[in-house]
């Protein structure tokens, strides 16, 4: 899997990851935690891919369902709507998390390994012989 997204898709991505972060920042300069807990949180995230210790399909499921926005939003809408700043936070933290990750490009993974993303494949382009191997 290559990386086929064209330079003007990248920006466009890059702008709209750069755009969740600002509204993450804004969401959370309304909290009431102190600026340190941003960095002291923000690769929690980061354990679900210890699924991927079981096997890839389950290191794919378990880092995608902690990356997708619509988990950041459904956290922090639960946390505002029920009046919870715990979970408000969560939502926040995922969300800034997720824009600094895609703008790095760790994108959603696919089952055939971590290294291959919807936005392409991470590292150095694995030769086409390995690629049958782990794709197929």
């Amino acid at each position: 899997m290559s990386n086929n997204l064209t330079t003007p898709m990248k920006t466009l991505l890059n702008l709209e990851e750069a755009a969740s972060l600002l509204v993450a920042l804004l969401l959370f300069a309304q909290l009431p935690y102190a600026w340190w807990w941003l960095p002291a949180l923000f690769l929690v995230p980061d354990l679900s891919a210890l699924g991927y210790l079981i096997g890839p399909r389950l290191g794919a499921w378990g880092y995608n369902l902690a990356h997708h926005k619509l988990t950041a939003l459904s956290l922090g809408i639960a946390g505002w709507a029920l009046g919870q700043p715990a979970l408000l936070l969560a939502g926040v933290i995922l969300l800034f998390h997720i824009g600094v990750d895609r703008l790095l490009g760790y994108g959603l993974k696919y089952e055939s390994g971590f290294r291959y993303t919807h936005l392409g494949q991470l590292g150095k382009p694995t030769p086409l012989a390995a690629q049958t191997t782990v794709l197929g």
